[in-house]
């Protein structure tokens, strides 16, 4: 049985396709269309899970979406009905696509599966599920756990904000919600449009930044902006934001309490945009960490399954981890929006058909590699057509050793290899690598490579087996979703004058035998490699341990700021010519950069809307 999980129509749409259980695809329609955050219906995504199924819509025993349309039109007529006359202009332009468009998503959804299937409108099972019990599905189900706490947190849904779940088997129960306009997503949100950066887009770097600022907002943020309980539960007071009537997220009354208008996107960063940064993920950790311990205390359970926006913040993870609270605990690695096209089908596969799951200590995830992948020939016949430049080496070994040679020189690298991650994070698919050694190659990476904001640190890979001799952690981490501090003894000491630096200055400090992937407060967002799930990658890394002694790589996505990560051969091609990365590895294919023709080289950074 073939089950079609899809998200759309708000922002990173997504398909997925389970078989007979078993997740067997999964992408995001913007690395099809390269468009960020793609919000269409995704067309590409969806032929592409037809692929790699290899059967067409006739084939497809039901489809399920990851939102209830009705609800989220009631809550929003609701909403705008409550805050009238004031909430008008926002009504007024959201009306006529509901009207045009959403009201009638069961119509304008079968419209275009039938154009994938050749014909006007498909007639087949359309299924829709509720947006957070996607949530829930999609970190319960794939989860190894057989029964765990499930907590899901996002900006919201059709009316919940955040749950508390509880999974066993096949069964996945609700027990509480918090309910919009009470949101911790929405909460972080408003402080990433206050500090200047794009809501839906810019919140891990509001994450990024706060270790460069000290927390002194976060009492006022508790006192003022939401009203927290012992058990997680919270109120925010609505007087300070404009999310539910207005087109902005803060209002003029939040802009008194902090005492300025909010910053302007791309001015300089001041001490006040990092303080505001620390204060607001202080308060969202403190959020999390009271949600998770009713989550146990209300299930009895010692495992945790995360899903939602708000379970891609990495350092609140890795302090959920240190805490103890529960033994373990299992991320979903599409943990956003994309995610619920695999929620919604997984829902429809145990909940609605009432199917056991298959438990054998192992996430369904596959490391999250279900994307596209191009097999040697296909590879060079689209190099070719490219104009690129290329040597083939035909030996995994020479492969590995010519990359490593490549790091070692200070060298980045493109590396694309095998399938394509699901989810925001590059895993070893489609990555560009650096030597963590060097301490300027997170500088070189971000204003030459990504084009991107200085203060944004980078993620290390390291092998599984290797990661307690690195980090202070020693658990499973393959999706990049846990922060974790560099063990004292590969720090290196700073100086009285180094010490005393504040903010950005701090960042050209070597801090650790890693200096490239140690952030300003010693931490580091850590994924775990793993032989079973990724050969070629781990491969890599016991190259470099072998040639070095250090067995972590400099790992950030492969594209440019506003670029979403690469998909094709062409992509990582383009993206290589268009930066300065100096090597590529796509398949067996070698690059260096002084080979190319010099007329294929372009200004990629000038080719994406800014993120």
């Amino acid at each position: 049985m073939r089950i079609l999980g899809i998200s759309a129509f708000y922002h990173d749409s997504a398909a997925a396709m389970v078989e007979d259980g078993r997740i067997v695809a999964a992408a995001q329609e913007e690395r099809f269309t390269r468009k960020k955050h793609d919000a269409s219906f995704p067309a590409n995504a969806v032929g592409y899970c037809l692929a790699a199924a290899e059967c067409d819509m006739a084939d497809v025993d039901h489809v399920v979406f990851y939102d209830k349309p009705f609800l989220k039109f009631e809550r929003l007529l609701e909403t705008y009905l409550a805050t009238s006359p004031r909430g008008f202009r926002s009504f007024r332009m959201a009306m006529p696509l509901w009207i045009k468009e959403k009201l009638f998503q069961k119509k304008l959804l079968r419209r275009h599966l039938g154009k994938l299937a050749g014909s006007k409108e498909w007639s087949g099972s359309l299924l829709f599920t509720e947006h957070h019990l996607a949530h829930a599905a999609s970190a319960f189900f794939p989860s190894p756990f057989p029964s765990a706490a499930v907590l899901t947190m996002d900006g919201v849904g059709e009316w919940c904000t955040t749950s508390v779940g509880h999974g066993r088997d096949n069964d996945l129960e609700i027990l509480k919600e918090i309910r919009f306009p009470h949101s911790l997503g929405l909460l972080y949100s408003a402080f990433t449009y206050y500090t200047g950066f794009k809501v839906n887009s810019g919140e891990y770097k509001v994450m990024g930044l706060a270790p460069y600022g000290r927390p002194q907002f976060a009492q006022k943020i508790l006192d003022n902006l939401i009203d927290l309980k012992e058990d997680g539960s919270f109120r925010l007071d609505q007087r300070y934001f404009d999310y539910c009537a207005g087109l902005t997220m803060t209002s003029p009354a939040f802009h008194h309490l902090f005492g300025a208008e909010p910053r302007k996107p791309e001015s300089p960063l001041t001490r006040r945009e990092m303080d505001l940064a620390a204060s607001i993920q202080a308060v969202t950790e403190e959020v999390v960490l009271k949600l998770a311990r009713f989550a146990r205390q209300e299930t009895g359970e010692r495992h945790l399954c995360l899903a939602g926006g708000v379970a891609l913040n990495c350092v609140a993870n890795g302090k959920l981890v240190r805490k103890r609270i529960f033994d373990e605990i299992w991320i979903q690695p599409a943990a956003g929006d994309a995610g619920g096209a695999v929620g919604a089908a997984l829902a429809a596969w145990h909940g609605y058909l009432g199917h056991t799951r298959i438990l054998d200590g192992q996430d369904r995830m596959a490391g999250a590699f279900l994307g596209p992948a191009f097999e040697q020939r296909e590879i060079e016949k689209r190099l070719t057509a490219s104009g690129a430049v290329y040597t083939v080496l035909d030996d995994d070994a020479v492969i590995a050793r010519t990359v490593v040679d490549a790091l070692v020189d200070d060298k980045a690298v493109g590396w694309m290899q095998g399938r394509m991650e699901f989810g925001p994070r590059a895993l070893g698919g489609r990555s560009i690598l650096g030597d963590p050694r060097s301490p300027t190659m997170q500088k070189t990476l971000n204003l030459k490579v990504k084009y991107r904001e200085s203060f944004r640190p980078f993620a290390p890979s390291v092998r599984r087996e290797d990661v307690a001799e690195w980090f202070d952690i020693d658990t499973d981490s393959p999706y990049m979703l846990l922060v974790a501090d560099v063990l004292d003894r590969r720090k290196v000491p700073l100086g009285p004058d180094e010490a005393a630096l504040f903010g950005i200055d701090r960042l050209n400090v070597p801090r650790s035998e890693i200096p490239a992937v140690t952030h300003v407060d010693y931490s580091a967002r850590v994924q775990t490699v793993h032989q079973d799930t990724n050969p070629r990658y781990w491969a890599l890394l016991s190259a470099f341990k072998e040639r070095t002694g250090c067995p972590v790589l400099v790992n950030t996505s492969f594209n440019v700021r506003g670029e979403p990560i690469i998909c094709t051969p062409e992509d990582a091609f383009h993206c290589f010519m268009g930066t300065e990365i100096e090597c590529l590895a796509v398949g067996n294919c070698f690059l260096r950069k002084e080979d190319q023709p010099s007329h294929l080289r372009q200004d990629y950074k000038a080719q994406f809307e800014l993120d």
